[in-house]
């Protein structure tokens, strides 16, 4: 097991870093993530470091002293992945949040790991490029998706994180630093050690520097919100999207209830309720992107008619920046509103192949009513990555919990018949590590625990996440 941190490991961690917290200075924020139903537990130590250097000599005497090191960014995660299970030091990276640098000439930008996504796509915009990750926690820090490989909306077109790492620094936990990749495009060098890292969920390293690629910025968007009058017609015409050659940069579904709360809580009526008397109970919100409004205008009046054909009600036009904005942010807007209405939630992500989307949304919403609780759930169309969350006002919680677990243990069986997985962009954490091993197989967890043990001998960084030991081993 862990060492406790006592007042003089503290001290020789105040001698190497001027930014810590110790006892009752520790912010209670650092117990939890966005998602309170894992539980909180308290770190004894939190650390905001400003350098590489500093999350290295702060780690060595941690890893000398048997202490467990949790990383944390902006504390935006719903798997309980930033949560410190056995507390030890929480290693806070927010404050390691400038843009370095940018090679235009080489489409890359140079940045530290709390730099948040939002700031960096802003001031991308500014020299007239896209960073084209974009989860819906737009205030998250890139150190974080880089650790989860988020995906988000865009991914249908131009994929996920993964695609726009080309180089990190990381800490080991030994302390040690090494850099991962470079600043190239491609590589044939070994066994890629950066793309472990990514989606490691900060198991195995801690990343202190990112080089992400850019992309010149689309000069021309245009969204459709496309209204059905039911949820399985709106996912059938999906993959006739990418049959014909359109491309969309987005396409996202979404069910009536969502909508509505979303659209009370950001106080905004963006999708129509109802269409000539009909009333509307599922959505798409397509983007498409290009170099000209005519491009753009093409693939719309493409879109539109083969939506038309397949059964929409209508097609609406977001072809200005305000009618773009709104309709994003209420898309945006989801989770926080069921935060809003409902006590108790959990959630999931899983993927599945896109043209069995709309039977497993059926099963998964026939469970959740078998179950006895409310199911809320929106996604990547495009990609197949679902956002489903169980959601109560009535059960207790010690019966959330319970009922939750046959939920998910039941779902995530029907994901992986399908040939999907447990999750496409947010991670294990804690909080779905009893599912992993039966999704992707023990052997494969096994394999996780051998690279674990690689990068981390001791078993001291982020330990409980992703992939588990028995108490003796830590």
């Amino acid at each position: 097991m862990y060492n406790p941190l006592t007042e003089e490991i503290a001290a020789k961690i105040r001698a190497v870093s001027d930014h810590t917290f110790y006892g009752y200075e520790v912010n209670p924020d650092y117990s939890r993530d966005e998602m309170p139903i894992y539980g909180t537990h308290m770190p004894e130590m939190a650390v905001q470091p400003r350098s590489t250097e500093e999350v290295a000599a702060v780690m060595k005497i941690c890893y000398e002293n048997n202490i467990p090191v949790t990383p944390r960014g902006a504390g935006t995660g719903l798997v309980g992945g930033s949560v410190p299970l056995y507390g030890g030091v929480t290693m806070d990276l927010s404050k390691m949040n400038r843009i370095l640098e940018y090679d235009l000439e080489n489409f890359d930008v140079r940045i530290e790991p709390g730099v948040l996504l939002s700031d960096l796509v802003a001031d991308c915009m500014t020299r007239g490029m896209l960073y084209p990750v974009d989860p819906g926690e737009k205030y998250a820090c890139l150190g974080g998706n880089v650790s989860t490989n988020a995906g988000g909306m865009r991914a249908v077109k131009y994929g996920t994180t993964r695609e726009y790492v080309k180089a990190m620094t990381v800490v080991l936990p030994t302390g040690e630093v090494t850099r991962f990749g470079a600043a190239v495009s491609k590589t044939s060098s070994g066994y890629s050690l950066k793309d472990l890292i990514i989606g490691s969920e900060g198991t195995l390293g801690i990343i202190t520097e990112l080089t992400l690629k850019i992309i010149p910025a689309p000069k021309e968007v245009i969204s459709l919100i496309i209204p059905f009058t039911d949820l399985g017609t709106a996912l059938a015409t999906v993959p006739k999207f990418k049959t014909a050659g359109l491309d969309p940069q987005a396409v996202e579904f979404m069910e009536r209830e969502i909508v509505l709360a979303s659209e009370e809580y950001i106080g905004k009526e963006v999708f129509p309720a109802n269409w000539n008397g009909i009333e509307i109970e599922a959505f798409l919100l397509v983007t498409f992107d290009g170099s000209t409004k005519e491009d753009v205008n093409r693939l719309t009046d493409e879109a539109a008619e083969i939506a038309l054909d397949s059964g929409a009600l209508d097609v609406l036009i977001a072809d200005t920046s305000t009618r773009i904005r709104n309709a994003w942010s209420a898309r945006s807007s989801f989770l926080e509103a069921i935060m809003d209405q409902y006590e108790l939630i959990d959630e999931c992500d899983v993927v599945v192949p896109v043209d069995k989307i709309a039977d497993y949304m059926e099963f998964v919403n026939r469970t959740g009513d078998d179950l006895g609780f409310e199911v809320r759930s929106f996604g990547h169309a495009g990609d197949g990555n679902i956002h489903i969350y169980q959601c109560s006002n009535s059960l207790s919680k010690e019966e959330f919990l319970a009922k939750g677990e046959i939920f998910f243990d039941t779902i995530y069986r029907e994901a992986s018949r399908l040939g999907g997985l447990i999750s496409g962009e947010h991670g294990i954490g804690h909080g779905k590590t009893a599912y992993l091993a039966e999704s992707v197989g023990e052997i494969n967890v096994e394999l996780m625990k051998g690279i674990k043990k690689v990068f981390d001998p001791k078993l001291i960084l982020n330990p409980g996440k992703v992939v588990r030991f028995d108490e003796e081993s830590l």
